[in-house]
């Protein structure tokens, strides 16, 4: 099986201070592991801080000082999910790439099978899913559904848990790839235009941890209704996307 030459792993962060350390570890000790199992050649450790106003720039420059693995970029202004992630696939080195969040909502040893799998089945991403979602709450569930369902109906795409953060992407995708959202709509986004322009999308499922440190907003009111918005704005820009020759996508 084909390795990977090297692998970045980056994480949107605002306002992580609980989590960073031990995220930072965590992916740490995945990488090493993949590559003592020659998996991939080697890695790195991408954290884009959106303006935080609590102390996870700090202790990013000082995890990024002590191991040479971790870089650390930071916005001025608070960008949001969208402009976080867009920074964090523009910023990264790696020929695969793997966005996930800072508060580790699924254990990362599952690299390994997401890395098989993206070989065996000669697939461009690795998009997965959560086996049971009932840890986050029955409203957040509902919304869940919902949207999972408006994005099948009205942009055609066949993913069944759009905006879960685990995301493992070819460098080919993300050389063609133009995103526009600033939202929560980024990850739809992401999955939609790369459906439409013929690459390979696989998917498998995981066992799903909650947050049990910091806050997250992505279930309030103005964050619905901000990707509602973008939904509206942006669909038609998506059903717009057109495939690409073979020879492209695989240039």
């Amino acid at each position: 099986m084909p390795g990977t030459e090297k692998l970045s792993l980056f994480f949107p962060m605002w306002n992580e201070e609980e989590m960073i350390e031990r995220t930072v570890a965590a992916a740490r000790d995945t990488g090493e592991s993949l590559v003592e199992a020659d998996h991939i050649g080697c890695y790195e450790i991408l954290i884009v801080d959106d303006a935080s106003t609590d102390a996870t720039a700090e202790i990013a420059d000082r995890l990024a000082a002590a191991d040479h693995h971790v870089r650390v970029v930071h916005h001025e202004t608070n960008q949001r999910l969208g402009g976080s992630i867009r920074t964090g696939l523009a910023k990264s080195t790696g020929d695969v790439v793997l966005y996930t969040d800072a508060d580790m909502p699924f254990d990362l040893s599952q690299l390994h099978k997401a890395l098989r799998l993206l070989a065996i089945y000669d697939a461009d991403i690795v998009s997965a899913y959560r086996h049971d979602r009932t840890g986050e709450g029955a409203r957040r569930a509902v919304y869940s559904h919902v949207y999972n369902s408006m994005v099948r109906l009205l942009l055609g795409l066949r993913v069944r848990d759009v905006n879960f953060a685990f995301k493992l992407i070819r460098r080919r995708v993300i050389d063609h790839l133009e995103l526009s959202s600033s939202g929560s709509f980024i990850d739809a986004e992401l999955l939609a235009k790369s459906q439409r322009m013929g690459f390979h999308i696989i998917q498998f499922g995981v066992d799903y941890f909650p947050r049990a440190r910091g806050t997250s907003t992505l279930s309030s009111p103005a964050v619905i209704a901000d990707l509602l918005r973008e939904f509206v704005t942006l669909h038609g820009e998506v059903r717009r996307t057109r495939p690409l020759t073979v020879a492209r996508r695989r240039g």
